[in-house]
């Protein structure tokens, strides 16, 4: 049956019940108007919502009623918790947010993407990830309610068709809902003189012909900036999420993904995130595909890349090699992702490296601290465990720990700690048995 077309968001938040269940994927998936629509009432009595990384400060977390599960938290998901939204977060990592979405069977999904082409299929934009199969579930249920919000802002994207589709036929949507609304609009973090010794230090890792995954931020974007600008190429993408550095990789002509195994001659993503450019330079791109990140981030597709390196982020490590990543004094920061899926997966083979860069150094209110500790317990949950590490990138330098014992690992990450840390560290090291 064909979909019914909503007039108006808040007709489609109408269709939500005052004790129901929501999904929604996370971050560049969520329908905006539908949300900020379900924001307009206040007659929940137990709306139970499950998402990750918000894009945006949805009222309808704010309201009475109403119970907020995350997968990845984000600065919105941290002001609401710290405002006192009813806010949990749900530790997972990307992978298992289709099986907890599967098991939650949510009564109502909700999703963003392109307009219908003209065999009636809405192309599911920027978001793979790990709604796809449930969004097809819930199509399926007469008992159950899909809403897709769309509009021209959001890239017409591709999965392999045949094999991974990345799309939904309007027969199997209940409720279409036509927006104004734009992607987040993410530009690139301002780097320090810091962050650009830590990219130089990691650039020495890349060699022509290297399949790349980068997280987001700063050094990541320095990163591929060196990569774009210096002499080498013949690189490959396989990352859970593309950037706009990414973008300005191929743009540079440094992308031939010619050496990937069974993804030969694609850049492959799980979702996007950039600015206004990168969403008009992914539009009908044939050259990017997006697929479930239950293939993008297993270890064994990650493995076939030929010279694979990862290039990820963590808020601290300790002696012992153990990396906090997702939080911070205790307090949720973050969310787990794809970190340990793309340490483990570079791990298998190797001529893979992964590259986990931080700064040796914060400031808070105290003054200066370290990120290298001697260990994280108890200020700091561990996000990925030491036998997954390879290499710790600091401004200092970089401390090669694959094959070390425990106290050699502990010295070379003295070796990379601040200056102001070193001699206390280099204790704690020499007590490592």
């Amino acid at each position: 049956m064909p979909a019914r077309t909503a007039d108006s968001p808040a007709e489609a938040a109408s269709l939500v019940r005052p004790a129901d269940s929501v999904a929604v994927g996370l971050g560049p998936a969520h329908p905006v108007g539908f949300l900020h629509a379900l924001g307009e009432r206040d007659d929940w009595v137990d709306l139970q919502l499950f998402g990750a990384l918000l894009t945006d400060l949805y009222a309808i977390f704010t309201k009475p009623g109403v119970h907020y599960r995350s997968g990845f938290f984000g600065p919105a998901e941290r002001f609401l918790r710290d405002s006192g939204a009813d806010i949990e977060f749900v530790p997972a990592d990307f992978r298992r947010f289709g099986p907890i979405v599967e098991k939650l069977a949510p009564r109502v999904m909700a999703t963003a993407a392109a307009p219908p082409d003209k065999d009636g299929y809405v192309s599911l934009s920027l978001h793979a990830g790990a709604t796809t199969d449930e969004l097809h579930r819930c199509g399926r249920d007469p008992e159950r309610l899909l809403i897709v919000e769309y509009n021209d802002n959001y890239p017409r994207t591709h999965g392999l068709e045949g094999v991974y589709d990345h799309s939904l036929h309007v027969d199997e949507i209940d409720v279409l809902l036509e927006t104004d609304a734009v992607p987040i609009n993410l530009p690139d973090a301002a780097g320090s003189d810091a962050d650009r010794a830590i990219a130089e230090h990691a650039r020495a890792f890349i060699r022509d012909g290297s399949t790349l995954q980068t997280g987001i931020g700063a050094i990541p974007s320095m990163i591929a900036s060196l990569l774009a600008e210096g002499p080498g190429g013949g690189y490959g993408i396989h990352s859970e999420m593309f950037t706009n550095g990414l973008m300005r990789l191929h743009q540079a002509g440094k992308v031939t993904n010619d050496h990937k195994g069974e993804f030969d001659g694609y850049s492959i993503c799980t979702f996007a995130a950039g600015v206004p450019e990168l969403y008009e330079w992914l539009h009908e791109n044939g050259e990017v595909r997006f697929l479930p990140v239950g293939i993008v981030n297993d270890a064994r597709y990650i493995a076939e890349n030929r010279d694979f390196v990862s290039i990820n982020g963590a808020t601290a490590v300790d002696l012992y090699g153990q990396v906090a990543a997702d939080t911070i004094g205790g307090h949720q920061h973050s969310g787990i992702g794809g970190h340990e899926d793309f340490l483990a997966g570079a791990g298998l083979q190797l001529d893979d490296r992964s590259l986990l860069c931080l700064r040796s150094s914060t400031i808070v209110n105290e003054g200066r601290v370290s990120r290298i500790v001697t260990n994280l317990a108890p200020q700091m949950l561990v996000t990925t465990p030491r036998h997954q590490i390879d290499v710790v990138i600091t401004e200092f330098g970089f401390a090669e720990l694959s094959g070390l014992t425990v106290r050699e690992r502990a010295r070379a990450l003295v070796e990379i700690a601040h200056p102001d840390f070193r001699a206390e560290l280099g204790e704690a090291a020499d007590r490592i048995a």
